[in-house]
């Protein structure tokens, strides 16, 4: 008997419309798969990634700490949302969210600015 091949990733065009398991695989596809099980906990579909694009600094930070994101983690999030979305997640708010945190915290890192 032949092994199933495992499904394929989802279609970025249409991330909208991702469940929670379409989520997960692309988050493999992304190098971020071990937050899959806590995006998974946490309902994060695809209609909740359209919606990140409008949250406030505070639903960023919860959103953060909810699912105990690194923030190189988060910005690599940030950056391959804004790839599937054609650019509409601003990876500039991104890192300014991340420098002013990391400023506030005196956690400082100049390893951020590469990321420019």
């Amino acid at each position: 008997m032949s092994k199933k091949n495992p499904p394929p990733p989802p279609e970025p065009l249409d991330f909208f419309i991702w469940t929670v398991e379409d989520v997960g695989m692309w988050l493999e596809v992304i190098n971020l798969g071990s937050y899959r099980q806590i995006f998974k906990e946490n309902s994060v579909n695809g209609e909740y990634l359209e919606g990140m694009s409008m949250f406030t600094t505070e639903q960023i930070l919860r959103f953060i700490r909810r699912c105990h994101m690194k923030w190189g983690d988060f910005i690599t999030l940030c950056k391959e949302l804004r790839r599937i979305k054609g650019l509409s997640l601003s990876l500039p708010l991104c890192l300014s969210l991340s420098l002013k945190f990391l400023q506030s915290s005196n956690l400082f890192d100049y390893s951020l600015v590469l990321l420019w």
